[in-house]
């Protein structure tokens, strides 16, 4: 990726009154730091809209959980079917869109550049969600929540190889603020016996779910750099493009005796339609929120989906409930907030400094509220002390 300058991402910085514009990155880096932020500063309407999204997507992995929780008591076992589902979906809906759009953004001119990225994205998110759900078939419950988590570290270090993302100490302590919740809700789940699941092949399972957490974090970084780069439509499009062909391959070949043998009833027609609504509604609204934080941001907030699908299981189930999954969601909401307190910085094509009349690089802060954004432009060469002074303190050591 050719580019040439930085966009933060995160809350956003207070901007001074009466700034002007060739000072207003020294103002805006004065606040990068922890220990400057105020709590009014950090608890702001747009971190309180963005724990919303979180937690309502969230919500809507909780529905695929239940509605799969009903499918397996009914012995239906048909995940790639139920991905096709979804993917045919978006291909109806995001992909007819692009086959109705006109000029450099059509379906054809982005086949015939950039085919092949959508091809290993599709691929590897059909493979993503085949292997978890097949973990299911070899592991336990437990080994499955523990692992999912490794999604988080690989997410981190394939956005800083390949976005470029510059994360601070408090990013990495918020991470593990999220991971001890997890553990806590782990630990709930011991102690009120829920260690469900097979253990025909726990070795087998385990690997099948690391590889699941690589597949998706790779999926996600391509989801983030297409969705800030070019566009959420274009992104569902082609997903729904590779992936219902992909996933009509494999379904093809893997299960069609058990969607034949499958004894259809409203029930089961019931809960495939939920099941696929809740997954098209995760996936066309997850790149929004993509777009105005971070994957790495979003999959933190996606950790609370196995809280809310305990919190059903405790009424549709019986679960036996533990004051445990209290402090989970509590202390995964805590770490969630400190990642989202301080921003991380992102390359951002060197056509930004072009649009804004610079001829060289630029250091750019994105500064984002509920009806505007801006940014704050820096060229790199400039050899004044206030620029040498502003560039060592946004780009700190890798």
């Amino acid at each position: 990726m050719n580019v040439d300058g930085h966009v933060c991402t995160g809350l956003p910085l207070k901007q001074t009154e009466g700034s002007v514009p060739g000072k207003r990155c020294g103002s805006c880096m004065a606040n990068l730091g922890l220990h400057n932020y105020k709590l009014k500063d950090v608890f702001t309407w747009n971190l309180l809209k963005t724990i919303a999204m979180g937690q309502a997507l969230s919500l809507m992995i909780c529905g695929t959980a239940v509605s799969c929780q009903y499918l397996a008591e009914a012995g239906v076992e048909t995940p790639m079917f139920q991905s096709f589902l979804n993917y045919a979906l978006l291909f109806i809906t995001y992909t007819s869109y692009l086959c109705c759009r006109k000029g450099d953004d059509n379906i054809y001119q982005i086949l015939k550049t950039k085919w092949w990225k959508y091809l290993l994205m599709g691929l590897t998110d059909v493979q993503a969600n085949y292997a978890v759900v097949k973990a299911y078939q070899y592991t336990t419950l437990t080994s499955i929540q523990l692992l999912d988590c490794f999604v988080i570290p690989v997410l981190m270090v394939l956005s800083r190889f390949l976005l470029k993302t510059r994360y601070r100490p408090v990013h990495f302590v918020a991470v593990s603020v999220c991971l001890v919740g997890v553990g806590a809700m782990v630990g709930a789940d011991l102690i009120a016996g829920r260690d469900q699941g097979s253990t025909r092949n726990v070795l087998l399972g385990d690997g099948l779910v690391l590889l699941s957490a690589a597949l998706y974090a790779l999926s996600n970084v391509g989801q983030e750099y297409t969705v800030k780069n070019h566009s959420r439509v274009e992104f569902l499009g082609m997903m729904g493009l590779f992936g219902t062909i992909i996933s009509g391959v494999q379904l093809a070949v893997l299960e069609t005796s058990a969607v034949g043998a499958i004894k259809w009833d409203t029930k089961i027609m019931v809960l495939f339609v939920g099941y696929a609504l809740c997954m098209y509604a995760l996936y066309s609204f997850m790149p929004t929120v993509v777009r105005l934080t971070s994957a790495t941001a979003v999959n933190l907030s996606l950790l609370t989906a196995d809280l809310f699908s305990l919190f059903c299981g405790l009424f549709l189930f019986h679960y036996t409930f533990s004051g445990l999954y209290i402090l989970s969601f509590l202390v995964i909401t805590l770490g969630f907030i400190m990642f989202n307190a301080v921003p991380t910085y992102t390359l951002i094509p060197h056509a930004d400094s072009r649009e804004a009349g610079l001829d060289e690089p630029v250091l750019a802060l994105t500064e984002q509220n509920h009806d505007a954004t801006s940014k704050c432009l820096l060229p790199l060469a400039e050899k004044d002390s206030e620029s040498t002074a502003a560039s060592a303190a946004i780009l700190p050591p890798a």
